[in-house]
């Protein structure tokens, strides 16, 4: 067999593969006795049909075959003999298989691209602060009090407003008919959170008990029901019922109700205890985004396509997911979505290469001590128990993932060492 490797660019290469006379010769008889004793060929007795008519009917299929076969055995072995390590299937187009002559073929196909040396000393970055605010130590503070506050009907008839949760009835119509299957019943909104539509809080802001208000709302073009995709919808809406919140003091008794606290104060210090670890871990977090987006540009690498490609069915996979669990119906992504998608993954993708090479040069090694601390730091992030976890990753695709989460983070730890970062 003779091979030759043409460089198309830095990511594709072509092999251009010739196989000697002699073993096409060899196989092309060896598949053409095995078609002789199965043809079954209007008559003659299976097995007893002339050469020339079983070529002229088996023939174009045999010949298929046959290159299907030797491209298949050849080709892995001419890519290992050249140091070829392909990342896609490759793209074939044969010559005419002739039995008593040389077969060839031309195989192009994608690579990983050669990393002569690579950047990831001094690279900047600025650490985001974890300092928590009086702001924020007060909102978490009113939401613990919203968590333990209570609903009543107030005690004076008046008009909704903002912070009360009213129980109504919905009719849908469009141009005057009614939608069915978009109305409802006892449907609870609690104004000023953002859970209808702005028109119909605004309608709903202001109206009596057992009053019925008009909300008119341009409905979205994807919207799930084909009669109010795109179009101008009206929502008479009668309040049933309506109750205001009532919070309870922010003082020493709830810190008490609350847990192991004897004042307020006592609760307070909890409270920015337990932003202080949330912020320090989103900090870490953003600092390696920031680590990771100065590695790729500091290392402008070619991709192979295909492998961008994946990574980009990977994320819509996750973004379609993660919709059709909050309730919405989502069939595909928009232009400009679809977009960040497509520079998103080219990072992730340039990320790992360059980080893969950077585990090379450090001599980064993986080995059972690795796994097991990696598996404890999962636990602890997880909330799981270390020997589930143990069991749940002993399943070979489940420990490779594994593996590349602990190299990665290695991987950081170096860039991190080696960066100039700064606090914000």
């Amino acid at each position: 067999m003779q091979v030759s490797v043409e460089k198309i660019s830095p990511v594709l290469v072509q092999l251009n593969v010739e196989i000697d006379a002699a073993r096409v010769t060899s196989e092309y008889d060896k598949a053409f006795q095995t078609v002789s004793r199965t043809a079954r060929i209007k008559g003659f007795r299976q097995g007893k049909a002339p050469k020339d008519i079983i070529r002229r009917v088996y023939g174009a299929r045999l010949e298929a075959d046959l290159i299907q076969r030797l491209v298949d055995e050849s080709f892995a072995q001419a890519a290992s003999d050249n140091k070829v390590q392909p990342v896609t299937q490759p793209s074939v187009e044969p010559d005419r298989l002739t039995s008593g002559k040389a077969f060839s073929y031309r195989a192009r196909v994608e690579i990983l691209p050669v990393i002569e040396s690579v950047v990831y000393e001094g690279l900047v970055a600025k650490r985001p602060s974890v300092a928590v605010s009086e702001e924020e130590l007060t909102a978490e503070l009113d939401a613990i009090r919203r968590a333990n506050s209570t609903l009543q009907t107030p005690a004076k008839e008046r008009a909704a407003k903002k912070g009360d949760v009213v129980i109504v009835d919905l009719r849908v119509s469009v141009e005057g008919e009614v939608v069915e299957g978009a109305g409802t019943t006892g449907f609870t909104v609690e104004l000023g959170q953002g859970q209808v539509f702005q028109e119909i809080e605004t309608a709903l802001e202001g109206a009596a008990l057992g009053a019925t208000v008009e909300a008119k709302v341009d409905m979205p073009a994807g919207h799930q029901l084909p009669k109010l995709a795109g179009k101008t919808a009206t929502f008479a809406i009668d309040v049933k019922e309506m109750k205001e919140r009532i919070l309870p003091a922010a003082d020493d008794e709830l810190a008490k109700d609350l847990g192991d606290f004897e004042t307020l104060a006592d609760l307070k210090a909890d409270i920015q205890k337990q932003l202080e670890l949330k912020k320090k871990e989103s900090s870490e977090n953003m600092l390696a985004e920031r680590l990771v987006q100065a590695l790729v540009e500091a290392n402008p690498i070619p991709l192979p396509p295909s492998l961008v490609e994946q990574q980009m069915k990977l994320s819509e996979r996750e973004i379609l997911y993660r919709a059709a669990m909050q309730g919405q119906r989502i069939t595909g992504v928009g232009d400009a979505l679809k977009q960040q998608i497509k520079e998103d993954s080219e990072t992730k993708v340039r990320a790992g290469l360059v980080m893969a090479e950077i585990a090379k040069k450090e001599a980064i090694q993986i080995g059972s001590e690795q796994i097991e601390e990696g598996l404890k730091e999962l636990a602890e992030q997880t909330g799981k128990n270390v020997a589930k976890l143990r069991a749940e990753y002993s399943e070979p695709k489940k420990r490779e993932q594994l593996v590349g989460m602990i190299l990665e983070n290695k991987v950081l730890d170096i860039i991190e060492s080696k960066a100039q970062i700064s606090d914000e």
